[in-house]
């Protein structure tokens, strides 16, 4: 590889970009815990289906909520502090989970984990806009979303049979603490905060970047890009168990590899697409042409799953990992080349906060669909619907793929704040 293909060049920089992975892929697990544990909880605690709904959305009240506010924090703030301050939230909230008894506690702690997890994805974004080349970010982004998809795989796989063995208790209570340990590392190798020559200039106003209509193509694209994710986040394993009739211990196999080919398209995706922009091509039409053709492909393997028996929904359910993972590779390089880095911290938060409104919806609609139909049948052809709807927006109304002219008004420049 050359050198201006280099995506950190200094071993610093190489273990900060590996630390923010792992601790994306430790976020997709502590997000995806509760799912894996349904079964369990489901008779443990008598919860039925639409309670069960309720508890896997419950974690995006908070978080969506969060979303808008935290583009303003990570704009005002050194993302790297902000981005410590909320694992640790999202680390204890895990650990506490394993603790307690009942409906009305599981829902508080679901609520606390959507609150520390909720500035994960804007400080990502504003961290490699300051940090990697547009040439680069296919690679940077396709990294991330491989870890955002291999926590769910190693968490259903692990936690699954875990849970399997010792129960679902003493899994998150182990989990939430030994995820602390990625802290000290991160304090000691993230990036040093923004140098005068990175200062670009005040960040422009909520206001203002809710007037460009690149900034709604986004969040409707990442609303259909939300809603399959979230499916398969927080229902698929049930799924799997009662639909498909698989032990836990089977269920985890099966959705662990599902999330590897997941992960493994979207990493694909993001070095094909830079190899193609590093030698001239369009960078705005290579990732279109990614999002599209995947989010098509989603739909055509999800519409499979909807009506397949027991012997052919896993190659459907491949295929649909192979689109999810094409499709969601590029989600995130678009937005950090058209908000540009004076605005991306905010453009994201609000971005991932209308997205996020999805898993509100989504899993609550699917649990209150499964009982009211008694399967997955419609909940899954909803779900390739959204996915096609997806598709005509990454194609019809995003425009033009270059950095948004913001205004440029008077003061001074802003400056991260030191409060850890």
């Amino acid at each position: 590889m050359s050198r201006d293909a280099c995506l950190y060049r200094e071993p610093r920089q190489q273990r900060c970009f590996g630390n923010q992975v792992v601790s994306v892929f430790i976020n997709y697990v502590d997000r995806g815990n509760l799912s894996i544990a349904a079964p369990l909880l489901k008779n443990e605690l008598n919860i039925s289906a639409s309670q069960l709904g309720i508890l896997l959305s419950a974690f995006f009240w908070t978080y969506t909520a969060m979303l808008f506010l935290c583009g303003w924090f990570v704009d005002r703030f050194d993302p790297s502090r902000v981005l410590a301050l909320g694992y640790l939230v999202w680390s204890l909230s895990t650990a506490a989970t394993g603790l307690v008894h009942g409906f009305a506690m599981l829902l508080f702690m679901r609520l606390i984990l959507g609150t520390g997890e909720s500035v994960a994805f804007p400080c990502y974004s504003k961290i490699l806009v300051r940090h990697v080349p547009e040439h680069n970010r296919g690679f940077a982004n396709g990294v991330i979303i491989a870890g955002m998809k291999l926590g769910p795989a190693a968490g259903t796989l692990g936690a699954g049979l875990l849970m399997a063995k010792y129960g679902w208790r003493p899994v998150f209570l182990g989990i939430g603490l030994v995820s602390l340990a990625w802290l000290p590392g991160w304090l000691k190798w993230m990036p040093s905060r923004e140098t005068a020559a990175q200062r670009v200039g005040p960040s422009p106003r909520v206001i203002d970047i809710l007037r460009k209509r690149p900034f709604w193509a986004t969040a409707a694209g990442a609303f259909c890009c939300a809603y399959p994710l979230y499916f398969t986040i927080t229902w698929l394993p049930f799924y799997l168990v009662q639909e498909q009739h698989l032990s836990l211990q089977d269920m985890a196999k099966i959705a662990a590899l599902y999330y590897t080919v997941d992960a493994a398209a979207a990493l694909a995706t993001g070095c094909i697409a830079d190899f193609w922009i590093r030698r001239g091509l369009s960078a705005g039409a290579m990732r279109k042409t990614a999002m599209t053709l995947g989010w098509t492909t989603a739909a055509v393997g999800l519409l499979g799953c909807s009506s397949a028996g027991p012997h052919s929904y896993l190659a459907w359910l491949m295929v649909a990992g192979v689109g999810l993972g094409t499709g969601n590779a590029s989600i995130w390089a678009f937005t950090q080349t058209l908000a540009g880095p004076r605005a991306v911290g905010r453009w994201a938060g609000l971005q991932n906060g209308f997205g996020n409104l999805a898993g509100v919806i989504g899993p609550a609609l699917t649990g209150f669909t499964v009982d009211w139909t008694g399967h997955f049948q419609l909940a899954i052809g909803i779900t390739a619907g959204v996915c096609l709807i997806g598709a005509l927006v990454w194609l019809l109304l995003l425009g033009e793929f270059k950095e948004v002219a913001w205004a440029q008004p008077a003061g001074p420049l802003a400056r991260p704040v030191e409060f850890i």
